[in-house]
């Protein structure tokens, strides 16, 4: 800590990365390196200070990385890291890239919100957008010592976990998360949509079933549940639930009484089967 050579930074991210984490713990509050070493004397003779904090690490079981689908996304996200966090950046870039090989446009100016870069809106980017900023987290995690016992993902999410895992090569999970969604774009927007409403999974299907086969439960996260397919039916729907209050959140956000509705694409729901099998074929050269 003494040598000028030698930031408190570099020292901090080395004893957080290459040292055993043992049970016993302290740290050091300082704004220069006098104070810390002031501090690491105190705790060496066994003495308390207001810049020192000691204690007994409790085991809290292990750490999991857990990727969303599609919902997560926001105007600005990830600016911040790209302009202060190089790992995140150099990762970012590179997913960009890897992106880029099957689109025609950046990753990195749709979320800086660049003149004639596509929008968020639309199902075919923000997909692989959510999947560039999740692996990209992933690595920033890493680099300052969070190592995952286990990934999991949802959508999208899945295809960055199997990345973060190294089940896919960067470069094969992106062509995935390219395709798949222009898939759905190609076979499923303006096809139906998808509601997300506050009910139990036995209360939703209870309002479906005047519907018949023209909606169904997409997936139940109890509660809330989301359902979808065939837009005129699920306006029926959500226009009778918004009636009776039904509580809901919003893509963008509305009012936080109504039900949600997603962008034209009835995700998770049976109007899906048909894409699976074009989905399977341009998956054929990945390779895990």
């Amino acid at each position: 800590m003494r040598s000028a050579r030698l930031s408190p930074a570099d020292v901090g991210h080395s004893l957080v990365v290459t040292r055993s984490a043992l049970e016993q713990r302290a740290v050091v509050l300082g704004s220069d390196t006098g104070e810390l070493v002031a501090g690491l004397a105190a705790l060496s003779r066994g003495e308390a200070g207001a810049q020192l904090v000691t204690g007994v690490a409790k085991d809290r079981g292990k750490t999991v990385f857990v990727f969303p689908g599609q919902g997560s996304q926001w105007a600005g996200m990830a600016v911040e890291l790209l302009d202060s966090a190089p790992v995140f950046a150099e990762r970012l870039r590179a997913c960009d890239a890897a992106v880029g090989a099957h689109v025609g446009w950046s990753v990195e100016e749709v979320l800086r919100e660049r003149p004639g870069a596509p929008s968020l809106e639309r199902i075919e980017v923000v997909q692989p957008v959510l999947f560039s900023v999740m692996v990209s987290l992933a690595e920033l995690w890493r680099h300052h010592g969070v190592e995952p016992d286990a990934v999991v993902g949802h959508s999208q999410g899945e295809i960055a976990a199997a990345c973060v895992s190294g089940a896919l090569t960067l470069e094969d999970a992106a062509r995935i998360v390219v395709l798949r969604p222009q898939l759905f774009a190609d076979e499923l927007v303006g096809r139906g949509a998808v509601a997300s409403v506050a009910l139990s999974r036995r209360e939703a299907e209870e309002w479906l079933a005047p519907y018949g086969d023209r909606l169904a439960v997409a997936a139940s996260t109890a509660p809330p549940g989301d359902r979808g397919r065939r837009s005129r039916a699920l306006e029926e729907l959500v226009a009778a639930l918004t009636e009776r209050g039904v509580r809901r959140g919003s893509f963008p956000p509305r009012s936080p009484r109504t039900p949600r509705r997603s962008t034209g694409c009835a995700a998770g729901s049976p109007s899906c089967c048909p894409s699976y099998v074009p989905a399977r074929g341009a998956c054929r050269c990945t390779r895990p």
